[in-house]
């Protein structure tokens, strides 16, 4: 097996977090499971020395891991139509529908986000890394709506520099289950990784290594009945957040199989969550960039359906 040594670089927020977990939120191409075999092999060193997989990260320790390069295969582009929302020489703001996978990994080599924008804009290629090339911040799945893509190092460090310092104005559309109360309020409930599921990520107490802050501001839209159309402002970027807060509160988004209900009247194969604007500075002459996307057809039917008391 071939292995190519990278050098990791982790967030603030990684300090006091599990070296495997850490490594698998920094690189998430691999799972914990094979974080924790690469550890026990030798493979990921801290300071030039051998790691251990239950190592707590306390900052500016300099790790480098040698990964299977099958998790550094070349990406291909491909000829998929974007939405583009905005774009300039040094960015692109693209509309992703549901389904799309953000850049490739295990089990997703082809048909995503990074694939479209190879093939779009070909210098793209090797920019903050080969499997994620440009890519400033990321969207589930499932999760409909505006990301945005730096073509060239600097803007991406001027576009990532944004989102750490939280000056990035994102807001969200939900359709939640339940007639939520209070219609308005701030979610404050750190987030970590769920201990009895390792796909989930959970609110969890403060006091734990792995808890980062999150903070979400709702406000209820409109009502249908037991459903509510809320928009949501998160502080922070946990992943899964937006999700995991609601849910927390009582109300999860409709079609959330992860954290809400298993099954869902409604019909949709996808969660009700859409990226729908997006502010920030511009990298060329820091002007604020203010960019919306209108919902997707198959949510507008939904709420046309629940408008009509289908």
């Amino acid at each position: 097996m071939s292995l190519h040594n990278t050098q990791v670089e982790l967030t603030l927020d990684a300090v006091g977090e599990r070296l495997d977990r850490a490594l698998t939120e920094a690189l998430p191409d691999l799972s914990r499971m094979q974080w924790q075999k690469l550890i026990r092999e030798g493979l990921v060193t801290i300071d030039g020395e051998r790691a251990r997989p239950s190592y707590r990260i306390v900052g500016g320790e300099s790790l480098v891991a040698s990964v299977p390069a099958v998790v550094e295969a070349e990406v291909k582009a491909e000829d998929i139509p974007l939405d583009i929302r905005y774009e300039d020489r040094d960015l692109i703001v693209v509309n992703k529908p549901a389904g799309m996978v953000v850049h490739p990994s295990l089990g997703h080599a082809g048909g995503t986000l990074v694939n479209a924008l190879l093939a779009h804009c070909p210098d793209l290629e090797g920019v903050g890394g080969e499997r994620r090339p440009g890519i400033v911040h990321r969207l589930d799945k499932d999760t409909s709506g505006l990301i945005v893509a730096a073509k060239h190092d600097h803007a991406l460090w001027y576009l990532q520099n944004q989102f750490k310092q939280r000056t990035v104005q994102k807001v969200y559309l939900a359709l939640v289950n339940g007639a939520l109360q209070p219609p308005e309020a701030v979610v404050d409930a750190p987030i970590g990784r769920d201990p009895r599921h390792r796909q989930r990520m959970a609110v969890v107490p403060e006091t734990r290594g792995d808890a980062r802050p999150a903070q979400t501001a709702y406000r209820a839209l409109a009502y249908y009945g037991d459903y509510t159309l809320v928009e949501c402002r998160p502080r922070t970027g946990r992943k899964h957040q937006l999700r995991i807060h609601l849910a927390f509160v009582g109300y999860p988004v409709v079609g959330d199989t992860l954290y809400g209900r298993r099954k869902e009247p409604l019909g949709l194969r996808r969660h009700f969550l859409h990226a729908a604007e997006l502010s920030f500075r511009r990298p060329s002459d820091n002007e604020l960039l203010h960019i919306t996307s209108e919902l997707p057809e198959e949510l507008q039917s939904v709420l046309a359906a629940l408008s009509a008391g289908g």
